[in-house]
């Protein structure tokens, strides 16, 4: 809006007095009731100021009350400082002719919003010298002066702020107002030191010498700066108060000559902030990059290493596996998992600031977005948790393995040591030469053997059953079981088939014989069934067992229990069959029959049994102490298990505490956002001091591992629910952390106050419904109609492609502020650079790599020429460089 300016000029014939000059001193307009030294300096300056315009059009005046009374002059002034053109004048010499010129001027000057007061075009025409140094002050006022502006001044305030900013750090120069502030003449030369330093060397100047500063002054300005001579040095220091009017219109034109130099300065600013915050931003993409690249790296090295499943062949080798895996999850991959966080907090804070520095929004190479990684990590904790219970399902296996193996050799070993001897002796031609007594005993002892045989049969299925788990379980020594196992197999076949031919060849000539002794024959059928369940015994109190749990040992102990109280039974059976034995030796005896001290019907005697029951009650002790060995071994797991129990049923609850009390500080709204972060980081060094109770429990689990022990009933959470809630929690609060501190950002930048901060929050938590964080899309859309939108269906859709630009179905917290602020900030943009850039080259459609160097610093300027792309316009010059598609990137648009 154009200022009015209303000049009020009145006349009286009599002075002023002393008491109304000072009553009026800082009045703008005050009545033009001149000394003559004030008279003497507006003439000098005014003509000055007149003939700096006129000499433009090729003329100039001499007597400024003459050379405007026919008006013809005055009208082409306007014309030169106003660069438009007035009535045309009229020709004629009368007087009504000159005072039709005059009005025409007086007119020109009234349509640029200048109330005229009390001046005529008569008073202008008669020569009045007030009246035309009045006049002429109103058109230095409307076209020199009124424009200057300094933060929303008036133009005289403005002018007097300009000259004090400007000469602030020189020595001996205060400028207060537009008269005695000037008389030393340095202020003058300050104001033109501090734009050409190369003119003045103000260093050698001296207070005392107020002559020879203003002719430096003076002289300086007309031959370098196109300002001519409006003041003579003498009556400016000679004179009490120099005149304000002069001395306003004098300075005007130094800050004409200098306003390029400081729209070029203010310009330049401009560009070098902007410039700063993008080579900042680029240092975060680069460092992203970096950081991103580093970790998918890693993840893309350690998934191979965890997706080998080769299984090793012997125990040792599998826990060798399982050690390198501890190391991993203890030594390795924590330092990843800072990496992972930062890396998303690196990001979230990159793109705040480019949407508070209007640029556009950080692209990722193609596979480093922050969800690439994101899934990276979740397909790396898939395959490393795969690979753990590979692993151990691995050792089970192998332990049941090294179990079943030793098993076999050990029943192997009774059964072929058995075997030994049985094929000679089914084979030999014994009864071909034995008597009647003799055949019916080797008879008899045939059946002894076919009810031993039937006996071992039980064993060899054993065998046969284990060697087919072994093979089940791809043990890597299967070759040699499977031979070994086909041995006794084929053995055994040969052996029921020799039994059958011996049978048949006893048989036939079983009616050659008569008798068998009885005693001798009950002797064997006792003692074979009662040396088998013997054999049993012994082989049950040697048996290997594997137990995981304190029940499993306790029913082994029970069954003990239970074998050992059939002992007595089985002692009556010894008795009785030692009995026989004595029995034979009485008959003997009493009727004088030579015993040959062999029983025809068994190769077992007395001795045999007595030797194998006296070994059947060695192994008894020996078993009841291995039973209660590994008791003892049970009992210390589920120490193990209830001490692990103990600490995580505490730290699971307490990590699932820390996660929902985070989740109750990010909502709050009853504190500052500064409040939110002290409370947050409070927690953050709870956890962190916290730490210890994890890696005691990480100690604890080890010693369960190697305990070889796999489930706890005691507790539901495993150490790999320890081990990701703990993960969560430090991610949760360095991510709620970041969130806090985006939003103090936000804040500060966009100028939100803690009030429309909390009102923010209330209104986001009342319309989030799962309390996660996140409203949908009609959710969002009732908050916003609840805080005064209206609504339609094109512009709610324009503005979920900002707050959802991923179209993921939701609105978080962080987009919700931007979009509350994002309209109200005051950014700067790809206009206002580009306008920049246009001021610095002069109003070209280029700039050049000179002045680029000349108008920004060092860094900044070869930032410029490296990105800038060769202007191709008509008018093109040798090293011109495109300025509007530079500014355009800057902020990711098109070519304006």
């Amino acid at each position: 809006m154009t200022t009015q300016i209303e000049t009020h000029v009145q006349y009286n014939h009599s002075y002023m007095t002393t008491e109304d000059y000072m009553a009026q001193e800082e009045d703008w307009d005050r009545d033009l009731l001149l000394d003559p030294a004030w008279e003497k300096q507006q003439r000098k300056t005014f003509t000055a100021w007149c003939n700096s315009h006129l000499r433009k059009a090729g003329t100039g005046i001499e007597n400024i009350e003459e050379d405007f009374r026919n008006g013809l002059k005055l009208m082409l002034l306007l014309e030169v400082i106003s660069g438009e053109r007035l009535p045309k004048p009229d020709k004629g010499k009368m007087r009504f002719h000159k005072i039709a010129n005059v009005n025409k001027a007086l007119d020109f000057i009234a349509s640029k919003g200048v109330k005229l007061v009390s001046i005529g075009a008569e008073e202008i025409v008669d020569g009045n010298l007030k009246m035309t140094l009045g006049m002429i002050w109103t058109i230095i006022l409307r076209f020199a002066i009124q424009d200057i502006s300094v933060e929303e001044t008036s133009a005289k305030e403005g002018l007097l702020l300009w000259c004090q900013r400007k000469t602030a750090p020189y020595r001996n120069v205060n400028v207060q107002n537009f008269h005695i502030s000037w008389k030393d003449g340095l202020a003058l030369c300050a104001l033109i030191h501090r734009h050409r330093p190369d003119l003045i060397d103000y260093a050698k100047l001296r207070k005392d010498d107020p002559i020879g500063n203003l002719n430096t002054a003076f002289e300086v300005a007309e031959k370098y700066l196109d300002i001519p001579k409006m003041l003579d040095a003498e009556d400016i220091v000679n004179t009490p108060k120099p005149d304000e009017k002069a001395i306003m219109t004098y300075v005007s034109c130094f800050y004409h000559a200098f306003a390029g130099a400081e729209q070029a300065e203010t310009a330049a600013n401009r560009i070098c902030k902007v410039l700063a915050v993008n080579q900042e931003n680029e240092k975060l993409m680069q460092e992203y990059e970096k950081l991103a690249s580093e970790l998918l790296e890693w993840i893309r090295r350690t998934i191979p290493w965890l997706e080998n499943r080769v299984p090793e062949k012997t125990m040792s080798a599998m826990q060798r596996k399982l050690e390198d895996f501890r190391d991993y999850r203890r030594v390795h991959k924590p330092p990843r998992v800072q990496e992972k966080c930062q890396l998303e907090i690196n990001f979230n804070t990159l793109q705040t600031k480019l949407r508070l520095s209007n640029r556009p929004a950080f692209m990722p190479s193609e596979g480093k977005m922050v969800s690439d990684i994101a899934n990276a990590w979740k397909g790396l904790e898939q395959v490393e948790k795969g690979y753990e219970e590979w692993l151990l399902t691995e050792i089970r296996r192998l332990e049941r393995l090294d179990h079943l193996a030793e098993k076999f050799k050990q029943k192997a070993t009774l059964h072929e040591n058995w075997t030994r001897g049985k094929e000679d002796m089914l084979t030999q031609k014994d009864y071909e030469s034995a008597s009647l007594y003799e055949i019916r005993a080797l008879m008899r002892k045939h059946e002894a053997f076919e009810s031993d045989l039937a006996a071992h049969q039980d064993r060899v299925e054993q065998i046969a059953a284990i060697a087919q788990e072994l093979n089940e379980l791809d043990y890597h020594d299967a070759a040699s079981v499977n031979s070994r196992c086909q041995a006794i197999c084929d053995q055994w076949d040969t052996l029921g088939t020799l039994t059958q031919k011996r049978r048949d060849s006893l048989e036939r000539v079983e009616k050659l014989l008569e008798t068998i002794d009885q005693l001798y024959l009950e002797f064997a059928k006792r003692a074979a069934p009662f040396n088998n369940w013997m054999d049993g015994a012994i082989e049950d109190l040697q048996d290997m067992f594997i137990v995981h749990s304190i029940e499993e040992i306790q029913s082994l102990i029970t069954a003990h229990e239970q074998f050992k109280a059939t002992l007595p039974e089985a002692d009556k059976e010894r008795m009785a069959i030692l009995g026989i034995q004595n029995e034979i030796q009485k008959i003997a005896q009493t009727y004088g029959i030579k015993l040959s001290g062999i029983n025809p019907y068994t190769n077992l005697s007395h001795l045999d049994i007595a030797n194998k029951w006296d070994t059947v009650k060695q192994l008894v002790p020996h078993r009841d102490q291995t039973l209660q060995e590994e008791l003892a071994r049970q009992q210390a797991n589920e120490r193990l298990r209830r001490q692990f129990a103990a600490q995580a049923n505490i730290i699971g609850p307490w990590v699932q505490t820390k996660m929902e009390e985070i989740g109750h500080i990010s909502v709050d709204i009853s504190g500052s956002l500064e409040d939110q972060m002290n409370h947050l980081k409070q927690h953050e060094q709870n956890i962190i001091n916290y730490k210890s109770n994890i890696d005691k429990l990480e100690g604890d689990h080890q010693l369960i591992q190697e305990a070889l022990v796999f489930d706890n009933k005691h507790t539901n959470y495993t150490m790999e629910h320890i081990r990701v809630g703990w993960e969560q929690l430090l991610t949760t609060i360095a991510r709620t952390i970041n969130e806090i501190e985006n939003q103090i950002l936000t804040r500060d930048a966009k100028g939100i106050s803690q009030e429309q901060m909390n009102e923010f929050r209330a209104s986001f938590n009342h319309f989030d419904r799962k309390r996660n964080g996140m409203m949908d899309p009609d959710d969002f859309r009732a908050c916003l109609i609840s805080m005064g939108y209206d609504l339609g269906e094109v512009e709610f859709a324009r503005i979920m492609t900002l707050v959802d630009p991923n179209n993921t179905g939701v609105v978080t917290f962080q987009a919700f502020i931007d979009f509350m602020t994002r309209e109200t900030a005051e950014t700067d943009t790809a206009e206002q650079v580009m306008a920049s850039f246009k001021i610095l080259a002069s109003d070209k459609s280029y700039i050049t790599i000179e002045e680029l160097r000349r108008e920004l610093p060092p860094e900044q300027a070869e930032y410029c020429i490296s990105r800038m792309t060769k202007y191709t316009g008509a008018d093109a010059v040798s090293g011109a460089l495109d300025y509007v598609s530079f500014s355009s990137a800057l902020y990711g648009e098109s070519d304006l």
